[in-house]
């Protein structure tokens, strides 16, 4: 591949010259761009073509130009910029040039299953695009002011009715608060129960480590609670001395898999209503159920003693910054008030077109779409385990973007290593657990959203090499 223009002017008009591209374009255009970018011929900061212009340059369709785009993208050799085309990312080409020197140098993997990373591939560029337009070139100018730090009244009307409808829960957009994805709400939850006195809460003994640090930070023990076949075992919590709040996965515990059983659910809400205190529960991926039992917020028991934690994460893409919070009366003035001192609120653009994708049923349109594509590869998945690894036991099916694979005889750090020879990157169980956990149960969280539609196959393939270099 060569370029006519001169890359440091920025154009967009660069003339590409591409080579055979063999019976499979796509692939044959994907290799072309990543051996450009590896040996320099394409230096980083180059602003490629659009789309439509490369498509019309190669006799391709332009839908195939995007998919190639947005994989490449996705890998970390190219960088979409909003309203500004792609170009060359920066660190793409000098990595690979200085990957000879060095044993040590970490290449991006060729095949990632981690958990909790959507298809942003998927990600409905067009039906975006259209809410942005409406909303912008129709919003009064105030809009365009200093947001308020409670989030725009559209966009959380818009989510109160979405999540009574979807998840069950009972809101009023006074109780909805916007924030930038589900990590930073919890920030602001830690330092409002901090700042009434709490020093202890409760939280699954297997989950995020960031969750964690968030209590810590806000000078909060989190201390782990044992979680069985039935979720949370939530005995533990009236032994516990001075527990100011727990925190729950209930719909889909993160990462084990499984929902919270009916009568802990009705436990723990009692058990806030006796001690005066809340549950916050964390709802990361509810709206992605495959068997279709129903498992709606635990926030729709009592919205007076549980704070729901929500995220456009999983659904959308983590690079909307976006989340929002559903806190009771009592505590919305507290929890407003941390959010004043951390950082402002989600950018009004975002908001707007939120609102619209929200209204429009575009947001549903797209987790119907992304659910069907999501329980296919699913059972892609464990069928790919069961026949390869049949002894190994798969938990978590019935929601979300993960599994936990246990493997017969092989620790989950040797299998991740395993991988990683395949250019494969799966996660630990041991990742998630609490320093202080006594549970011994080990394995693998294998996610099954992250690669492209092109890319699933060779992440199966990938995976079925592991598992059979595991098992002879």
């Amino acid at each position: 591949m060569t370029e006519r223009a001169d890359h440091g002017s920025r154009t967009s008009g660069l003339d590409l010259h591409v080579g055979d591209l063999g019976r499979n374009v796509r692939a044959g255009l994907m290799h072309a761009f990543r051996e450009a970018i590896r040996t320099g011929r394409l230096a980083p900061g180059t602003r490629l073509p659009s789309s439509r212009v490369l498509a019309t340059d190669l006799g391709l369709g332009r839908n195939t130009v995007v998919r190639v785009y947005s994989e490449l993208i996705s890998e970390g050799w190219l960088t979409g910029l909003h309203g500004s085309g792609t170009e060359v990312a920066q660190r793409a080409a000098g990595a690979e040039r200085e990957r000879p020197r060095t044993t040590k140098t970490r290449s991006l993997p060729v095949h990632d299953l981690r958990p909790g990373r959507p298809d942003l591939s998927s990600f409905p560029r067009d039906e975006w695009i259209r809410a942005v337009k409406r909303t912008v070139s129709t919003a009064p100018f105030e809009a365009f002011g200093y947001a308020d730090p409670h989030g725009s009244m559209e966009l959380r009307e818009a989510i109160a009715r979405y999540l009574a409808r979807a998840r069950g829960l009972r809101a009023q957009a006074g109780n909805v608060i916007v924030c930038s994805g589900a990590a930073e709400g919890l920030r602001f939850v830690a330092a409002a129960l901090a700042s009434a006195g709490v020093t202890k809460v409760a939280v699954e003994e297997f989950g995020l480590q960031t969750q964690r640090q968030a209590w810590e930070k806000a000078g909060i023990e989190a201390v782990p609670i044992r979680v069985d076949d039935d979720g949370a075992d939530l005995s533990m919590l009236d032994r516990t001395k001075d527990l100011g709040a727990v925190l729950l996965t209930p719909s889909h515990q993160f990462p084990l898999g499984m929902a919270l059983h009916s009568d802990r659910r009705a436990a723990v809400v009692d058990w806030a209503r006796r001690r005066g205190t809340v549950v916050v529960e964390d709802d990361y991926d509810g709206e992605f159920r495959y068997d279709r039992s129903p498992v709606g917020a635990l926030q729709g028991l009592d919205h007076d003693h549980v704070i729901y934690l929500g995220t456009a994460s999983k659904s959308l893409a983590p690079g909307l910054r976006l989340g929002w919070l559903v806190v009771p009366d009592h505590l919305v003035g507290a929890v407003l008030a941390e959010k004043g001192e951390f950082e402002d609120s989600v950018g009004f653009v975002t908001q707007l077109a939120m609102t619209d994708f929200v209204e429009s049923g575009a947001y549903d349109r797209h987790i119907r779409a992304m659910r069907a594509q999501y329980r296919q590869r699913l059972g892609q998945l464990v069928e790919t385990i069961g026949r390869h690894l049949p002894a190994a036991r798969v938990a978590g099916m019935s929601a979300g973007l993960h599994v936990l694979v246990e493997l017969p005889g092989l620790s989950g750090a040797e299998f991740v290593r395993r991988a990683a020879r395949e250019q494969l990157t799966v996660e630990p169980l041991d990742l998630f657990r609490h320093p202080g956990a006594t549970s011994d149960r080990d394995g693998v969280v294998v996610g099954f959203a992250t690669p492209s539609p092109s890319g699933w196959s060779g992440a199966l393939d990938a995976l079925v090499r592991t598992l059979t270099g595991s098992r002879s």
